[in-house]
């Protein structure tokens, strides 16, 4: 299901956005100020966000430069009462997708969702477009190599030979270092977001409480 982010601090217009978008499928999660849509983000494998820019602690415009750098596949609406030029140039300047000024239709809004999800959702696809060398630790994506380190490697190689598992970010940590790491379990999200970065596809997903898994329709 495809996962949305709303930054919205007004009451009326989170619940009335949130039905709209749930009502269409896709999963929502709120937030009502800045730092929590940054937990949101890094907790979550959230496909777009929708950001309000007035919001308390840290402003959408801020959440939007965390989201560039983060993760930039991410795709970004700027939904404000601020109309000013300078603010939306800001806006695109770092790297918005689109920015729509209160108050907008419910059902608009839908559509520019729909066509930001479009053009920044990557497919899924079957183990023949992707091949990983095992011997010479390369993986190709329909012939042409991908830059992999060689943890990236062994990250994506552990999922791929578990396709449809889901593994914890321990078991991650096993298969990677042998047992020789003792930090922040956390470091395998850093690399999962770094070979997502690589791939063409979008086959790695987040699962919620639990770590990660290669998702594979079957053929």
């Amino acid at each position: 299901m495809t996962k949305i982010l709303l930054l919205e601090d007004e009451k009326m217009i989170r619940e009335v956005l949130g039905e709209y978008l749930h009502v269409a499928g896709y999963q929502v999660f709120f937030a009502v100020d800045g730092e929590e849509a940054l937990k949101i983000i890094q907790r979550e494998d959230v496909d777009l966000a929708i950001l309000d820019i007035m919001v308390p602690k840290i402003n959408g415009l801020e959440v939007l430069e965390f989201i560039h750098e983060y993760n930039p596949e991410i795709g970004v609406i700027m939904l404000t009462a601020l109309d000013d030029e300078g603010t939306q140039l800001t806006a695109f300047n770092s790297f918005a997708d689109d920015y729509v000024i209160k108050p907008v239709s419910p059902i608009i809004l839908l559509k520019r969702v729909e066509t930001i999800l479009r053009r920044t959702k990557k497919p899924t696809v079957h183990s023949k477009d992707l091949f990983i060398d095992d011997s010479s630790f390369t993986v190709s994506y329909q012939g042409k190599e991908l830059p992999l380190t060689v943890t990236e490697f062994l990250l994506l190689q552990t999922l791929y030979k578990h396709k449809n598992q889901s593994l914890t970010r321990e078991q991650l940590i096993t298969a990677i270092y042998d047992g020789d790491y003792f930090g922040s379990d956390r470091i395998i999200d850093s690399h999962i977001k770094n070979v997502r970065k690589k791939l063409p596809v979008d086959n790695i997903q987040t699962v919620t409480g639990i770590g990660y898994r290669w998702k594979e329709e079957k053929q």
